[in-house]
This record gives structure tokens, C-alpha cells and sequence, in this order.
């Protein structure tokens, strides 16, 4: 039987930096930021906050050179035009 695990990845808006792949009425819908293979891998939680609000939120689905992809296509609140 083989054994799978998972993180949760934490980040604040303020200082999370991340690139936009798709956007939906301003907000960010799917996005992308660099990571380190070794350390995290699909199916791992993403969850970005602004105080105590939770701006994005989804689980890896792909990592590809270096970036992972990471969709909240319903509850985005993570600004498009920031970065």
C-alpha cells in the first residue's frame, strides 16, 4: 500500500508573490508561484490571507519548471492586478 501526504501552504497577501494565469472580475482565479520541487508536490493545500480573511484558497494541481498552478476559480478574492 502506498502512502500519500499533504501540507498546507500559508501565505500572506502583503508578501506573497505570484503570478496570474487567468482572472475573473479582478480577481485572480488561477495563479502561479515558484517553489521547490523537493518540498512540495500536487495535491498540496494553498491557502493565501489577508488578516484574517482568506483572499485564495486550492490545492496545487500542477507543478511545471518550477512553478506550481493553483486554481480557486469560485471564492477568489486575490487581487489580478497585484503582484
Amino acid at each position: 500500500m502506498e502512502v500519500a501526504f499533504s501540507q498546507t501552504l500559508s501565505f500572506d497577501t502583503d508578501t506573497f508573490e505570484y503570478e496570474v494565469v487567468a482572472s475573473e472580475n479582478g480577481n485572480a482565479t488561477i495563479i502561479k508561484f515558484p517553489v521547490d520541487e523537493k518540498q512540495v508536490s500536487p495535491g498540496d493545500a494553498v491557502v493565501v490571507v489577508s488578516g484574517e480573511e482568506i483572499a485564495f484558497h486550492g490545492m496545487i494541481g500542477k507543478i511545471e519548471e518550477g512553478y506550481a498552478y493553483v486554481a480557486d476559480p469560485k471564492g477568489s478574492l486575490l487581487p489580478a492586478g497585484v503582484q
